[in-house]
C-alpha cells in the first residue's frame, strides 16, 4: 500500500454525519407566534388596502346593517341588501384607500382612518346620528366644553375595540419599498379595480338598489368611514373653492319711529334665544308634566305651532337672525347684516351675552357682546360655573351693572339684550339644571344615554326645562323691576328641538328634509310690561286668540323691528307675527319695494 495510503488510513477518522437541529413540531409553537410570522411576510401596500377595507366594512358599519335590517324587515328581504351594500362599501374603501396605497408613512393615515370610523360608529349607534357635512360642521365648532359632554367610557372602550387588531397587525406588517412609478400604475389598476366592481353591482342591483336609497336618505350618511371623511372634507374644503363672500348692508336708513318722539320711559327688550328645547315639553303647551310653573305664573303668551330654521345651532341661530327668511338665507351668495346690526343703527343700545362655549355664531361680531362667566365674581363663578361652562344663572348676575356700562345716549332710547342660553344642551342634560331646581327623579346622570332607562332621560331633560322656566321668571322678575325706568318685555324661543329616543334617534342635527318634528318644533313665549303693550298699540285679546297661527324663524326679525318700532327697508309687515293685533288698521312698515330687491339678491 503506498504511503501516502497507509498514512491516510491510519490517520483517517470515522466521518461523522452532523444533521441539522430539527425544527420544532408546528403544534408546539405558540398560536400568537405563527400568526405574527404570517402578519410579518412582506404585503404589498394594495393588499393592506384592500384588507383594512374587508375589515371596516365588516365591524365598522354595524349601524348600517340595524338600519338595513330595520327597514327590511324579513331576513330574505334585507339580507340581499345588506350583501350588496357591504359589497359598496368595501368598493368605495377600497377606492378611497388605494389613493393611500404607497410604501411609505401611510400606517399612520390608515390607522387614523379606523379611529374615525371608530368613533362615527360609536355615534351613530349611541345617538342615531348620520355623518352628513351638516352634523360634521357642527361637530367641527363645537369647543372642548361640548365635546367633554359627549366623551365617555363607552366612546374609549368601542375605539380600542375597533382599533386594536389593526394597530397590531399594521405595526407589524412589512411593506417592501417599490419604485414610485410601479406603485403608481398599480394603484390606479385598484382604483378603476374597485369602481368597475361598484358600479357593476349597483347597476344589477339597481332596481332594488335605487328605491332603497331613494327613501331612505340617511343610509348614504351611514356608509362608514366614506361618510364622515366625505362630510369632513366638504366643511373643511368647502371655504377653499368658495368665492370670497362680501356683507351687504341692510342696517342703512335704519330710524326709530315716531312711539320714540314723546315716549315717557325707553324700551328694555329681552330676547332669549334657548338651546334645544321641545315645544311639546313645556306644560304651557299641554304637556302633562308641570315644567313652566313660573311662566304660567306671570301670565305669558305661548305660542303653539312655531318651527326651527335648523336643527342645529350653526344653522339656527345666523338663520333666525336673517333678513332674508330660510330659503334666501340657505342659497345666498353673500353674507348680510343682521337684525342686531339694524337695531344698532337705529340708534338703540344693544348687547349679547352669550352662555353657550361656541358663541353667537356670527351674529354678534359687530356689536357689544360677552360671555356669561366674564366679570363674574369668583364666588359666584364657583358656585354657578364648571370652568367656563355656567349654569344659565349666571347671565342674570351683574345685569345691573352690564345694562349700565352701555353708552348713556343709547340707553335713553331703548335697549335690546339677548341672552343666548346653554338651555337643554345634551347629551349631559343632567348639567343643565342645579340641584335645586331637579323636580323629576331619577334622573339620567351620565352622558351615556344608552345607560339610562327613558324614563330617565326624559326626567333629566324636563329637570332642564323646568331650569329655563325658574330662569325666564327670574328674568321678568328682573325686568320688572326695571318698570319705572323702562318700558320692559321679553321675548323667547328655541333655536331647534331635540330627539330622546323617538323612532330610534337622540340628540338633534338630523338633516332639516327628513329630520323628525320634535327637532323642528319649538317653543315661543312673550311677556309684556305694564306699559310696553299699549306702548306698542297692542291687543292682549287679538294676540291670545292667534297662539296657534303657525310660525317659524322667520318671523323673528320682522317681530322684533315691529315691537320695537324701529323703521327700515327690510322690514316686512306680513312676517311680523304681531302685526295683526296693533290697534291701527296698518302697519307703516308694510312691504316697501326695497324689500323685494333685497329678497331677489338674496336669491340670485
Amino acid at each position: 500500500m503506498p504511503f501516502s495510503n497507509a498514512r491516510s488510513s491510519a490517520f483517517h477518522e470515522p466521518a461523522v454525519l452532523v444533521s441539522p437541529p430539527l425544527a420544532p413540531a408546528e403544534s408546539a409553537i405558540p398560536l400568537w407566534r405563527r400568526v405574527d410570522a404570517w402578519l410579518t411576510q412582506p404585503r404589498s401596500a394594495r393588499s393592506v388596502v384592500v384588507w383594512l377595507s374587508v375589515y371596516l366594512a365588516l365591524v365598522a358599519n354595524w349601524p348600517l346593517w340595524n338600519e338595513l335590517a330595520r327597514l327590511g324587515g324579513a331576513p330574505s328581504v334585507y339580507l340581499p341588501s345588506i350583501a350588496l351594500m357591504a359589497l359598496l362599501t368595501v368598493c368605495g374603501t377600497v377606492a378611497l384607500l388605494a389613493l393611500s396605497a404607497w410604501t411609505h408613512w401611510m400606517k399612520p393615515l390608515w390607522l387614523a382612518v379606523v379611529v374615525v370610523a371608530a368613533v362615527a360608529e360609536h355615534f351613530m349607534l349611541s345617538y342615531h346620528a348620520v355623518m352628513d357635512p351638516t352634523m360634521l360642521a357642527n361637530a367641527m365648532q363645537t369647543d372642548l366644553h361640548e365635546a367633554r359632554d359627549l366623551m365617555s367610557w363607552r366612546l374609549l372602550l368601542r375605539v380600542l375595540l375597533v382599533t386594536a387588531a389593526p394597530a397590531w397587525v399594521l405595526w407589524r406588517m412589512r411593506i417592501p419599498p417599490m419604485g414610485l412609478l410601479s406603485q403608481a400604475w398599480r394603484n390606479a389598476l385598484l382604483l378603476l379595480a374597485a369602481v368597475a366592481l361598484a358600479a357593476g353591482a349597483a347597476l344589477a342591483m339597481n332596481r332594488q338598489l335605487a328605491p332603497l336609497m331613494r327613501n331612505n336618505v340617511t343610509l348614504r350618511y351611514m356608509i362608514n368611514p366614506l361618510a364622515s371623511i366625505y362630510s369632513a372634507s366638504a366643511v373643511a374644503l368647502r371655504p377653499l373653492f368658495a368665492r370670497s363672500r362680501k356683507l351687504i348692508p341692510v342696517a342703512g336708513g335704519a330710524v326709530l319711529g315716531a312711539s320714540y318722539a314723546a315716549q315717557a320711559r325707553p324700551p328694555l327688550f329681552l330676547l332669549v334665544v334657548g338651546e334645544t328645547a321641545r315645544a311639546d315639553h313645556f306644560g304651557l303647551n299641554g304637556y302633562a308634566r308641570g315644567t313652566t310653573p313660573a311662566l304660567a305664573a306671570r301670565r305669558v303668551l305661548s305660542w303653539h305651532d312655531v318651527h326651527s330654521c335648523g336643527t342645529n345651532t350653526l344653522a339656527s341661530v345666523p338663520c333666525m337672525f336673517s333678513p332674508l327668511g330660510k330659503t334666501a338665507f340657505e342659497g345666498r351668495k353673500d353674507d348680510y347684516e343682521n337684525l342686531m346690526d339694524v337695531l344698532q343703527a337705529a340708534g338703540l343700545a344693544v348687547f349679547w351675552l352669550d352662555n353657550q362655549p361656541g358663541g353667537c355664531k356670527g351674529v354678534c361680531d359687530r356689536v357689544p357682546h360677552a360671555f356669561a362667566a366674564d366679570q363674574l365674581e369668583p364666588a359666584m363663578k364657583s358656585a354657578l360655573c364648571d370652568g367656563d361652562e355656567c349654569l344659565d344663572d349666571a347671565m342674570l348676575k351683574g345685569l345691573d351693572q352690564r345694562l349700565a356700562a352701555l353708552p348713556a345716549e343709547r340707553r335713553a332710547r331703548g335697549v335690546v339684550l339677548v341672552m343666548h342660553q346653554m338651555g337643554s344642551h345634551g347629551p349631559a342634560y343632567y348639567k343643565r339644571s342645579s340641584p335645586d331646581a331637579k323636580r323629576f327623579l331619577p334622573e339620567c346622570k351620565t352622558n351615556a344615554l344608552a345607560e339610562c332607562s327613558h324614563a330617565e332621560l326624559v326626567n333629566a331633560f324636563d329637570n332642564s326645562i323646568a331650569y329655563t322656566d325658574r330662569f325666564l321668571g327670574q328674568a321678568i322678575d328682573w325686568l320688572q323691576a326695571q318698570s319705572g325706568r323702562y318700558d320692559p318685555a321679553l321675548l323667547y324661543l328655541s333655536d331647534h328641538g331635540e330627539s330622546l329616543g323617538e323612532y330610534g334617534l337622540f340628540l338633534h342635527g338630523v338633516p332639516y328634509g327628513f329630520a323628525p318634528e320634535v327637532q323642528k318644533h319649538i317653543p315661543m313665549v312673550m311677556w309684556f310690561g305694564p306699559h310696553t303693550r299699549e306702548r306698542a298699540g297692542l291687543s292682549q285679546a287679538c294676540m291670545e286668540a292667534g297662539l296657534d297661527k303657525p310660525l317659524t324663524h322667520d318671523n323673528l326679525y320682522h317681530t322684533v323691528l315691529g315691537l320695537m318700532d324701529v323703521k327700515t327697508s327690510s322690514y316686512k309687515g306680513r312676517l311680523d307675527a304681531l302685526a295683526s293685533c296693533r290697534e291701527s288698521t296698518s302697519s307703516p312698515w308694510a312691504l316697501a319695494p326695497a324689500d323685494r330687491t333685497l329678497h331677489s339678491a338674496a336669491s340670485r
